[in-house]
């Protein structure tokens, strides 16, 4: 790309070739500080093409505009992808009797202690309750190792303004934030969360569990996959300041909102997605989750 670099400290130009053996004496630089610096470049290129690989050119490049929107205004700027899923709600546990038993699992109240352990801010959590969803908390030993959050209801994000409406009322809820500590997420604590979220959803006649999930977040895509889910569209959310663009696949397709007030609604209808669901039906294996 460039055959020789121009040094303020020797004046004359250097070829490339050259860099093996040259020692740069006043600059600390050598042949390892170089290898080290290609290796690093290669560490990055061979990242970036696993990303594309992962996420797709659209996906990696508002992933990437994210990164720097994000640096040239201090956080002012930001952009987000979502899928929106919905997933049958299982009658049948995903783990045999006797499976995970060391992962106890527990609804919390706003106050319990354990909830100073989540890796939220405050105010997040305090709005979550104060909207009516419950709390799952997973633990072992006594030790918080995950969480995951549902409401029969709608439900007012807290990443970004929108108002999600799962629908049939009555036969559909909200799944958000499913948290996995990172030491327990090759274990059994994901499936331990949502065999007790199913049997909650299920006391409740609720039929399907509508989420949205970052299309950056590649893990969660494929761990709620294989509980059977279904896409329902996708949405982008450009956000500077108090004003917001969003951009959707799904109604209200456009919205732009300039106040903390304004938000775009997703009505997200799970009536015939019972058909579609026959029609791709498969038995999702868990086989490559350890043992607790």
């Amino acid at each position: 790309m460039f055959n020789h670099i121009q040094t303020k400290t020797f004046g004359g130009p250097i070829a490339i070739s050259d860099l093996k053996t040259y020692s740069f004496p006043h600059t600390g630089l050598g042949y390892l500080s170089v290898k080290r610096a290609m290796a690093s470049i290669a560490a990055r290129k061979k990242a970036f093409y696993q990303m594309l690989q992962q996420w797709g050119w659209l996906n990696t490049s508002l992933f990437m505009l994210n990164r720097i929107l994000a640096v040239i205004s201090g956080g002012r700027l930001r952009l987000y992808r979502y899928h929106l899923i919905a997933q049958p709600v299982a009658k049948a546990a995903f783990l045999p009797p006797g499976r995970g038993k060391k992962i106890e699992i527990r609804l919390v109240q706003e106050h319990d202690e354990i909830i100073k352990e989540f890796p939220r801010p405050v105010k997040a959590i305090q709005a979550r309750f104060r909207q009516g969803a419950q709390c799952l908390v997973a633990l072992k030993e006594g030790q918080f190792v995950g969480f995951l959050w549902l409401l029969i209801g709608n439900y007012e994000e807290d990443e970004v303004r929108a108002r999600f409406i799962p629908l049939p009322e009555g036969q559909a809820a909200w799944d958000f934030d499913v948290y996995v500590a990172p030491d327990f997420r090759l274990g059994l604590t994901f499936l331990r969360l949502w065999d007790q979220a199913n049997r909650i959803l299920c006391d409740n006649g609720i039929l399907w569990s509508c989420s949205r999930i970052s299309a950056f977040n590649t893990g969660s895509l494929g761990a709620h996959a294989r509980l059977g889910t279904l896409s329902l569209g996708s949405a982008i959310f450009f956000c500077a300041g108090q004003s917001q663009i969003t951009l959707a696949s799904v109604s209200p397709y456009f919205h732009l909102s300039r106040y903390s007030g304004s938000s775009p609604e997703f009505r997200l209808n799970t009536r015939e997605l019972q058909i579609t669901r026959s029609a791709h039906t498969t038995n999702p294996s868990w086989s490559d989750h350890a043992a607790p």
